[in-house]
């Protein structure tokens, strides 16, 4: 079992940052591959990044590769999303997950956080 807590949301400008955290309860942290996802009002949950258990791997969505960056610390039980040059459609509720293969699909997350929500102005 893993619980997920997000933390980091808040407002920013357009062209500014922001960096979202989530804090993973449980021995097993390790084990997971990690993803966050966004939602916004009115559209459907999409896949933003994904970082294997030896953050060996990432990916990214075409809409946030070279601006976002995913990174995890095993030691300290928690995934980063680092949001740099945000755009007011960057604008939704973030949430991480935990998926026991590094996958980007949302059906093959198991564990989700409660969501944190990020809003950019432009």
């Amino acid at each position: 079992q893993v619980h997920l807590v997000e933390s980091g949301g808040g407002l920013a400008q357009a062209g500014g940052s922001l960096r979202l955290s989530c804090a993973a309860s449980g021995r097993t942290f390790s084990r997971y591959a990690m993803g966050w996802f966004r939602q916004a009002p009115g559209k459907e949950r999409e896949f933003v990044a994904a970082i294997s258990w030896s953050s060996s791997t990432t990916y990214y969505a075409d809409s946030v590769k070279g601006r976002f960056t995913i990174s995890r610390d095993n030691a300290k039980n928690t995934v980063y999303l680092q949001m740099n040059s945000l755009k007011p459609e960057d604008t939704a509720a973030y949430y991480c997950a935990a998926a026991r293969i590094f996958v980007t699909r949302e059906l093959q997350y198991d564990y989700w956080g409660q969501g944190t929500q990020v809003t950019v102005s432009s």
